[in-house]
């Protein structure tokens, strides 16, 4: 269930402002997705004008384009994120769904690694609580079991499907998705510590108390305007 859609100008300049708060001689995280791609593409932009950072991406996507750029990458056996950027597939608050690029498990590592997390999105992806279906990284022999276990917590699993080939989409880990639909989320907390304790289940798309920043690019498709706004908790 990857996420489409939105005002690319935003994406850039949430990703932009985002990366303007990196400091030199920092270590950042990088996350997976259409958003966080143009901060990746900015700290590029800052090495070459002679930056010292260093990157610990979250996915073959943003290892690839981090070299791409030439952002110096690292791993977490050698170094620690100073601030992690991440995109998300929704937003309410300070909490978020991610994991419709199926990296929700490596991002959620770094991303909790970081000192900080940035995340940073467009309009479409801010919502007053969160409703989005929630990607759940599961072991290929554990998806019957887990299905049942989310159906009794009152949610609607769906293995995810491959869009360019027949079969499930498979993690960079080597497991399955299963994308499942609660409605309403009222308690993200509750609804992330009932999905972890599932057996089977490698990591979810809840991402609950982890962010400290929230950079909203502002896009002109619905008369914003251009800019960013920013959260901090």
């Amino acid at each position: 269930m990857k996420a489409s859609g939105g005002d690319d100008g935003a994406k850039r300049r949430a990703g932009e402002s985002a990366a303007d708060r990196v400091e030199d001689r920092q270590v950042v995280g990088l996350g997976t997705g259409s958003t966080a791609a143009h901060a990746i593409r900015a700290l590029g932009r800052a090495v070459d004008a002679g930056a010292d950072l260093r990157g610990i991406p979250t996915s073959y996507q943003s290892r690839g384009l981090a070299r791409e750029c030439g952002v110096p990458l690292t791993t977490l056996e050698e170094a620690t994120p100073d601030v992690a950027i991440d995109g998300a597939d929704q937003v309410a608050g300070f909490d978020c769904v991610k994991g419709g690029g199926a990296a929700h498990a490596r991002e959620k590592v770094v991303d909790a690694a970081a000192d900080r997390l940035l995340l940073v999105v467009d309009p479409s992806k801010e919502a007053s609580a969160l409703d989005h279906p929630v990607p759940v990284e599961v072991l290929p022999d554990a998806v019957p079991t887990v299905r049942e276990r989310v159906e009794g917590a009152g949610g609607e699993p769906a293995l995810r499907a491959a869009e360019r080939k027949d079969g499930p989409v498979v993690t960079d880990n080597g497991n399955l998705v299963l994308d499942c639909a609660f409605g309403t989320i009222g308690e993200p907390a509750a609804l992330a510590a009932t999905l972890s304790a599932v057996p089977g289940v490698v990591e979810h798309g809840l991402f609950v108390g982890l962010a400290d920043e929230v950079h909203v690019g502002k896009g002109t498709e619905n008369g914003n305007g251009s800019g960013v706004d920013v959260r901090r908790r």
